[in-house]
């Protein structure tokens, strides 16, 4: 049995899947979804400085529109670009049937 997450992780999750946008909702808060579990203080804290981003710059560096400013990389995101950046990333596994159909 996994323990429930503190208030401050449950705060970090309901932004990151409740940011305006389902792209940024699927992909921000699949992240956030999968690994804030295991994340420590230093982690959340690198992931609100993450979320901070507003959503247009988050989704158009996570979708690989643009490139991410040097001001903006940071290991956090670097972790969310490698996930999201996969065939399918933020995409929930039960929802990834008929990805690639026309």
């Amino acid at each position: 049995m996994t323990e429930p997450l503190s208030p401050r992780a449950r705060r970090i999750l309901f932004r990151a899947t409740h940011r305006g946008t389902r792209e940024a909702d699927l992909m921000i808060g699949g992240f956030v979804s999968r690994r804030i579990a295991a994340m420590d203080e230093s982690e959340l804290d690198a992931l609100e400085a993450v979320l901070a981003h507003s959503d247009a710059d988050l989704t158009d560096w996570l979708m690989r529109r643009k490139p991410v400013p040097p001001e903006a990389a940071t290991p956090m995101l670097e972790r969310m670009l490698d996930e999201c950046g996969a065939a399918g990333g933020g995409v929930p596994e039960g929802a990834r049937q008929g990805l690639g159909r026309a």
